[in-house]
């Protein structure tokens, strides 16, 4: 028993892996949260592009010598702006409209790195830095998580209508169009938090796996919520003492295990699908 107790407890005698842990918890929490509307809106593919659109940002902070975080929360706003702007009347589709400024963003973000002749001080935000994450770090990740969580929380009833019935949200008075914008935003805010955690390439796992899970096991919001935030903090923490026994990429190592919890929880449901058809089969 003292063995496996001393094996938990050793990784977080050290100060960077105990800020590890609250900076994952804190993305695991905004992630979670917003990626349950994300997965309801079968708005997936926004994640990713957001996650990528931000480096333009980062690179023009980084040549301006400005804090790369800052450069990171205005591209992927004017990225959230710009999806929603082009898509508004529906001229364009908003998988098109994501494709285009997706492509456009990330293609302008590796036109500016390609002129600093230096890719190795972008390297924590394409892949992830979560054993460097610094206290600043810490405090502007929560500040975004804050955020993100009083706005879902003030506006959950506005954007649970807009989520499952747009026709009846729209009969019975509410701006769908602004309701969007918001969504986009907050998503925007809970992209640029995560990149230090996980960085550009995996933070979309992060926003979408876990709410995908959660979905499998359950159609009630709030519940889909809770199990969600249960399967991305998580997943954090046993991605942390992976990287740190087996001195692998920790935001590798994170999403991976999201993607085991969501076959798990595949697997589960496909259970109980098979099951329920087995004794329906049965009473006939």
């Amino acid at each position: 028993m003292d063995d496996i107790i001393n094996w938990l407890i050793t990784p977080f005698q050290f100060n960077f892996m105990q800020s590890a842990l609250i900076a994952v918890a804190l993305v695991g929490l905004v992630c979670a949260s917003i990626g349950v509307y994300v997965v309801l809106r079968r708005m997936a593919f926004i994640g990713d592009a957001l996650s990528h659109t931000i480096l333009p940002g980062v690179v023009i902070a980084y040549l301006q010598g400005v804090n790369l975080s800052i450069g990171a929360l205005l591209a992927g706003v004017c990225t959230a702006l710009g999806i929603g702007w082009l898509s508004r009347r529906e001229i364009i589709r908003e998988d098109t409209a994501i494709g285009v400024t997706f492509t456009g963003m990330f293609a302008l973000g590796v036109l500016l790195m390609s002129s600093t002749r230096s890719f190795r001080d972008f390297t924590h935000i394409l892949f992830g830095n979560i054993l460097g994450v610094t206290s600043n770090d810490l405090i502007f990740i929560a500040l975004m998580t804050g955020g993100v969580l009083v706005l879902l929380f003030l506006f959950h009833k506005e954007l649970e209508l807009t989520s499952f019935d747009t026709i009846h949200a729209e009969m019975i008075g509410l701006k769908t169009t602004r309701l969007r914008y918001l969504l986009l935003l907050l998503l925007a805010f809970a992209v640029v938090s995560s990149i230090q955690v996980v960085g550009v390439v995996m933070t979309s796992a992060l926003l979408v796996t876990p709410a995908a899970a959660a979905s499998l096991l359950t159609h009630r919001l709030w519940h889909m919520i809770g199990i969600a935030i249960i399967i991305a903090i998580s997943s954090g923490v046993i991605g942390l003492y992976a990287s740190f026994y087996a001195n692998v990429s920790s935001g590798a190592a994170i999403v991976l295990v999201c993607t085991g919890f969501f076959f798990l929880a595949w697997l589960w449901q496909t259970l109980n699908v098979r099951i329920h058809q087995e004794k329906q089969e049965r009473e006939e």
